[in-house]
């Protein structure tokens, strides 16, 4: 595979909120990326294209060599921005690898230890009024786990009626449907560290699945303390970005699920490592994905080799995608279709998606310029979203 040289690389900027890279070889095979920081595209648009002219005439082959020298060629390293940037180069280059040699990215990382992996998807979750609805569209799709987010707005010190309300959102969906459907609550770090033992004590009764980013990554350290207070276990990770954020949180053992995004930590090659890290530490693994279908692709190749993989997020019909949906992009959609929950290992080489580059150069055309709402309180101050 030496032979095999990158000879382009481009980028789409297209609805609802996505930027995809296509690497070609100069045999003219074809691989996908996915680099994005949700509200930022332009900005890792223009990282990628400042890395590209290291990447021009290099073996596609060299998967390792190139990360290392992206990530540590640089004096300054890490981030959302240059993390994202080579997660998606990583991603084109692992799919690459697979299409030159015939098989799908999971059997170059050792071969699959599951034959399907279970999904879940995001229902909203501020209010009450939709909660019911959105839930039962979703187990109508075949979902049997979703995830909602915790709260709206909240204050430093916040409210009784407000802590009981995100109670009541979680309480409607076990009326609702029992036990059987398992239900992840998203704190988004919205919620400040005084707020988050409140909320357990009247969150800990309905057995969420977990409780996400119950604060900001910046924040871990309160983690110590709310680990040992929480029944609920406790996951986190969408807001770091390589292995050596990780290891502290996976170190002090306050974490139960790690939760690092393929198109912004590292890509393939390093959220690798990262699941490899969590498993020593008997922490398991739930990749965020609420971006596309090769971000989605690239979770799943992850999940299907790591034991310790529990559930996968996915973002079809979330309610970013406005216009234009997980599936949308593709020509093979069948591969994410659900049964009684779960996917099934994907098989096409590669990794497994195969893009309408024809809807992709029509959607560019469109682009978008996503970013995300500014919250403010009751009292006019700022409030995390």
């Amino acid at each position: 595979m030496d032979s095999i040289k990158i000879e382009n690389i481009e980028l789409f900027k297209v609805p609802p909120r996505w930027l995809f890279l296509k690497i070609t070889t100069g045999e003219g095979i074809i691989g996908w990326g996915e680099p994005v920081v949700e509200g930022k595209a332009d900005t890792v648009a223009a990282c990628v294209h400042e890395i590209s002219q290291q990447l021009i005439g290099r073996p596609a082959a060299a998967i390792e060599d190139i990360w290392q020298t992206l990530y540590r060629g640089g004096f300054y390293r890490g981030g959302p921005i240059l993390m994202s940037a080579l997660a998606g180069i990583d991603q084109a280059l692992w799919d690459i690898k697979g299409k030159a040699l015939g098989v799908p990215v999971h059997e170059l990382l050792g071969g699959a230890v599951r034959q399907k992996m279970k999904m879940y998807c995001w229902i909203g979750g501020d209010t009450p009024e939709v909660i019911i609805e959105q839930a039962q569209s979703k187990v109508d799709q075949g979902f049997k786990a979703v995830k909602m987010n915790a709260t709206g707005a909240f204050e430093w010190i916040d409210s009784t009626k407000k802590i009981k309300n995100v109670a009541a959102n979680i309480r409607l969906l076990r009326e609702e449907f029992g036990d059987g459907l398992d239900v992840g609550l998203d704190f988004h770090g919205r919620v400040h560290k005084g707020m988050v033992k409140p909320l357990i004590d009247e969150l800990a009764t309905y057995r969420p699945m977990f409780i996400e980013e119950p604060v900001l990554a910046e924040n871990n350290k309160a983690l110590d303390h709310i680990y040992a207070y929480s029944p609920i276990p406790i996951a986190t990770g969408e807001r770091m970005f390589s292995r050596w954020d990780f290891k502290e949180i996976l170190h002090r053992g306050v974490v139960d699920i790690i939760q690092p995004d393929l198109s912004h930590a590292g890509g393939i090659s390093e959220v690798k490592r990262i699941a490899s890290m969590a498993e020593a530490y008997d922490v398991a693994l739930a990749p965020h994905c609420p971006l596309g279908p090769i971000s989605l692709a690239s979770a799943l190749q992850i999940d299907f080799t790591s034991i310790n993989a529990c559930i996968q997020e996915s973002s079809l019909g979330i309610h970013y995608n406005k216009g234009y949906d997980l599936l949308d992009y593709m020509e093979n959609p069948e591969v994410f279709d659900l049964q009684d929950g779960y996917i099934s290992l994907l098989k096409e080489p590669g990794l497994g998606v195969r893009i309408d580059e024809e809807k992709l150069r029509e959607a560019q055309k469109v682009g978008h310029q996503w970013s995300n709402p500014i919250w403010r309180n009751q009292d006019g101050s700022l409030a995390e979203w």
